[in-house]
């Protein structure tokens, strides 16, 4: 499947899931007042809720490409019982790149602390995970893994499990050999060698997961090589990062019809046994 492919699933998905069911209660909300890409989409079913994911998006961090890519799966959450938390943030070519696109990703996340607050019925105590894709997967990894060295500072929210699908996770490897053209060196400022403390502060490699990482990998992603995943796993060997292969190419990962996608919702499931309520009593 082809973005531009990908891109029309999204629409005729948001379309389909109101002729199915009624439409999630949805409100966006603003982490910064810098840039007009400083928002998430906050999605929360009635009753009983199993947990919330955060989606970040893919797009090797270029602002050709949005959140709108996981609102399929926004909306296969949302049937399945979860609320979602879909962010968008500072791309390549309006304003992202360093630090910006890290520092709009930990507020983004930070706001998952306050998010209670902002909306009748979100019970704290829900289990509350992270979901990102490609370029997202390196995101979701990296927020994992925050510190108060990196961009953002001190993190107020760590998610109690990442999912990095097809996630770019050696940002140095990715920057040597061209994964994605050039965007990893437009995106850090310079190749690895000319801003090393850079990559040292955004490499999943190079970061040590502070909190639980599910890597999945496509069987035939002809687009971020499985080596990627190898790479994290050998570095982060130990029972914080499983290891998860499904079948299809890098875009069935997000494909809310595809049988990875059932897989990968199925794990999201087991990371989220309690059912804690959304919603009021």
């Amino acid at each position: 499947m082809t973005r531009r492919g990908l891109l029309a699933a999204a629409a005729v998905g948001v379309v389909g899931c109101s002729s199915r069911n009624p439409a999630p209660a949805s409100n966006t909300f603003r982490y910064g007042n810098d840039h007009a890409d400083q928002f998430g989409r906050l999605r929360t079913p009635g009753g009983n809720a199993r947990g919330l994911v955060v989606l970040v998006h893919g797009g090797f961090w270029s602002s050709s490409y949005g959140a709108d890519l996981m609102e399929p799966l926004a909306d296969d959450l949302h049937e399945h019982g979860y609320a979602t938390w879909n962010i968008e943030y500072r791309r390549l070519g309006d304003g992202g790149g360093w630090p910006a696109t890290f520092t709009d990703v930990a507020a983004a996340f930070d706001l998952v602390e306050r998010l209670p607050d902002k909306v009748n019925g979100l019970r704290p105590g829900l289990p509350r995970h992270a979901l990102g894709h490609s370029a997202g997967g390196q995101l979701v990894a990296w927020a994992a893994s925050r510190t108060a060295a990196t961009p953002g500072g001190p993190p107020r929210f760590l998610p109690e499990r990442a999912f990095s699908l097809a996630g770019v996770l050696d940002l140095r490897t990715a920057a040597r050999r061209g994964i994605g053209g050039a965007a990893v060196p437009q995106l850090l400022g310079g190749l690895p060698d000319e801003v090393p403390e850079r990559y040292r502060e955004a490499d999943p490699l190079v970061l040590h997961p502070r909190k639980p990482v599910t890597v999945v990998v496509a069987a035939d992603d002809q687009v971020v090589p499985a080596s990627q995943a190898a790479a994290y796993l050998t570095r982060h060997r130990g029972p914080q990062v499983e290891r998860i292969e499904v079948p299809g190419d890098h875009f069935a990962l997000i494909d809310p019809t595809s049988n990875a996608w059932k897989t990968l919702r199925a794990s999201i499931d087991r990371a989220s046994p309690k059912l804690a309520g959304l919603g009021t009593d």
